[in-house]
């Protein structure tokens, strides 16, 4: 019986935070795209939820299994030898300098 309850209360939890986010984005989005853009217009709540679903989509946001995974490249590197790890930093010094950083 624990288990339902804690599941209940779970799913419970995350709707409120699905719904509270799709206001906060319709909140947002009309509160500032239509006065930047000339021919904006403000969204309904149905599709605030749509631009979150999408964001999530193509972003991958929301601490799911989209997104980047600090804990995965962190037990990638625990795992490299030294050498690898030498081979890596001397990349990355490339790579920045490359790109003016």
């Amino acid at each position: 019986m624990n288990y339902k309850l804690r599941f209940i209360k779970y799913l419970l939890l995350a709707a409120v935070a699905i719904a509270a986010l799709g206001w906060l984005v319709m909140s947002l989005w009309n509160w500032i795209i239509p006065s930047v853009f000339v021919n904006a217009q403000a969204i309904d709540y149905a599709r605030a939820l749509g631009l979150l679903v999408l964001c999530r989509i193509l972003f991958g946001g929301f601490h799911g299994r989209g997104g980047w995974h600090h804990h995965k490249h962190m037990q990638r590197w625990h795992n490299m030898t030294d050498e690898e790890k030498a081979k890596f930093k001397r990349g990355m010094m490339g790579f920045r300098s490359r790109h003016g950083d």
